[in-house]
């Protein structure tokens, strides 16, 4: 198999981020408070990697099942612990098995394929696998549409395996209940006696070995079909931002071809912890509306005594400052990706332009949705996005590993972070690309006045200015 970059592209594209974000909380740690890191010897705040991504992985996948974008209409993948609920309800819905039969059968036949379930006695965990499994959307669909053609096979299969689980689960409370029989036993008795101590290892051993019989195996072809529906196939984002899944052997996993950097901001961290006090509306009527004087009584002041204060107070942190993120797109590992998951190298091709064109816009566009409605991060937009490409990926953390001084220039610092950011990142990669040859087709796109303006001023940016996300990739 043999897939290649188009003769008119690099390998990889990189791309480069500034963005200013105000009172905000994308992401925390778990006590509830942003995540840092150190660097260049001064705090700053910190936007995972793993956050980002399932924001670009979900805006992608939106836009795609609304028919928008250069994915429109493409298949996406879902990453959940649901898939037995949700083979389960497309076995109720399209094929007419009851609900509580439906579950049985869809666990089973996804657990003998590999997959660990939580406890059986919890209810809350008992139909979701222990880990997130990263499948195309319509993999619960698949699975149920083989064992509704498959009826009478998979029924009596799932009633042999759910049988033969359910004396192993009964063997093993016998040997844990006669472990601890023996253990009680060998207390009571002296050193040396036997008889009921003796009997009942005897007797673990022979539940031991009940509890150890083997389930039976899942028919082949089930088998095959859930590995088929699982399998990667043509879910455009797990091509792009990979899987992994190690309960099944053999089911492959995906080096995805997006990598992505945790983000930071260009200067020292700068946290506020915000003190909120929440109204509680009954107890403000109650105050707007007091009882008539003629039907109060002596006791009416321990209600008034309730009625003080607020109906909730408590503190949350909030970060602002001045973030810069980088990701990379590997354009040969799409491809490759895209063919081993059974496309003709035409059709890898084509999905390829069309993912990287939804990937950039991804980038530029998507948000983690923490606080969103307190805090309307979602509506942010970057200062400056730069794009290039290169035979090898470039990371231009080192351009911030000084933070920023935002006191006035004439003060000795770089005035406000975003210019300042803006003035180093491009005086960076034209120092790069005047010593990597391979560094090409750089773009620069800005949604801030100021920033377009200070642009002009430049004299060598190695970038050629831009108006929309889609002019930022070949």
């Amino acid at each position: 198999m043999t897939s290649s970059v188009p003769s008119s592209g690099s390998q990889f594209l990189s791309l480069h981020l500034l963005e200013t974000l105000v009172a905000v909380l994308p992401v925390r740690d778990e006590n509830g408070a942003p995540k840092s890191i150190v660097y260049g010897g001064a705090e700053r705040h910190m936007i995972t990697s793993q956050a980002r991504r399932r924001a670009e992985r979900v805006h992608t996948r939106n836009r795609a099942n609304a028919g928008v974008g250069a994915l429109a209409g493409r298949g996406t993948g879902t990453r959940t612990r649901e898939w037995a609920l949700i083979t389960a309800r497309a076995l109720t819905a399209e094929h007419g098995w009851e609900p509580e039969e439906a579950v049985r059968t869809a666990r089973a036949v996804i657990e003998a394929t590999g997959l660990k379930f939580g406890d059986p006695g919890k209810k809350t965990v008992a139909n979701l696998t222990k880990v997130l499994l990263f499948a195309p959307s319509d993999a619960g669909a698949r699975i149920a549409a083989h064992i509704g053609e498959q009826a009478g096979a998979v029924r009596a299969w799932a009633e042999a395996y759910t049988a033969a689980q359910a004396a192993s689960a009964a063997a093993a409370s016998a040997k844990k209940k006669a472990a601890r029989k023996g253990a009680a036993a060998a207390q009571e008795e002296p050193p040396g006696a036997d008889g009921a101590e003796g009997g009942a290892e005897s007797g673990a051993a022979a539940e031991a070995s009940a509890a150890d019989a083997k389930l039976p195996a899942l028919p082949a072809a089930t088998r095959a079909a859930v590995l088929t529906a699982l399998a990667p196939r043509d879910a455009i984002d797990i091509a792009l931002y990979g899987r992994f899944l190690a309960e099944i052997a053999d089911s492959p996993n995906v080096d995805g071809a997006v990598q992505s950097s945790h983000a930071f901001t260009v200067h020292e961290a700068e946290q506020v912890d915000d003190f909120y006090a929440a109204a509680d509306d009954a107890k403000l009527d109650r105050k707007r509306n007091p009882k008539p004087a003629e039907k109060t009584n002596a006791l009416d002041f321990l209600d008034a005594a309730d009625d003080a204060g607020a109906g909730m107070t408590g503190y949350q942190s909030l970060i602002t400052g001045t973030f810069y993120r980088h990701a990379v797109l590997d354009r040969l590992k799409l491809r490759r990706n895209l063919r081993a998951a059974g496309m003709s190298e035409e059709e890898a091709e084509e999905a390829s332009v069309a993912a990287e064109a939804e990937f950039v816009t991804a980038f530029v566009d998507a948000f983690p949705e923490a606080k969103k409605n307190s805090t309307a991060s979602t509506g942010s937009l970057p200062a400056l996005v730069l794009a290039f490409e290169g035979e090898r990926p470039y990371n231009y953390a080192a351009a911030f590993q000084n933070p920023i001084d935002e006191n006035p220039v004439g003060g000795g610092g770089e005035g406000p972070a975003g210019p300042a950011a803006v003035k180093r990142l491009l005086k960076h990669h034209a120092f790069v690309s005047g010593r990597r040859p391979d560094i090409k087709s750089g773009r620069v796109l800005t949604y801030d006045p100021q920033i377009d303006e200070l642009l002009g001023t430049l004299k060598d940016t190695a970038a050629l200015a831009v108006t929309s996300a889609e002019e930022l990739t070949a």
